[in-house]
């Protein structure tokens, strides 16, 4: 997807206008517009604000395709692993809600015997 229609897409899903995204930016809504149409192409620095006000990467406005990540990395190789989930088959994910459930059923079960037992 363009990163037109990214920002676009990002800035409706904060319920936000174009006059909004461009307060937040220190940017005018006309600008915000010829980005979404594509009539322009943000700057790096633009680029940065954004991504950074969205909380998304700067390769998943720039990339097409790229996975949706957090601005900022975590230090938490779970957190890393659940970023990388969508490149998964469906098939994967699928077995991987299996394995999910079944570990919080039995994390569900021992807080229920503890529960019982005190």
């Amino acid at each position: 997807m363009p990163i037109g229609e990214q920002i676009k897409n990002l800035r409706k899903q904060r319920g936000w206008s174009q006059a909004d995204l461009a307060d937040r930016i220190a940017g005018d809504p006309g600008q915000i517009s010829r980005y979404e149409n594509g009539k322009i192409t943000p700057s790096v620095e633009a680029v940065i604000r954004l991504a950074e006000l969205f909380d998304v990467s700067c390769d998943y406005l720039l990339v097409e395709g790229a996975p949706r990540r957090p601005y900022r990395q975590v230090d938490d190789p779970l957190a890393q692993r659940l970023a990388d989930l969508d490149q998964l088959t469906a098939a994967d994910k699928d077995a991987l809600l299996h394995i999910l459930d079944g570990l919080l059923a039995n994390t569900r079960i021992r807080a229920a015997l503890n529960t019982a037992a005190s």
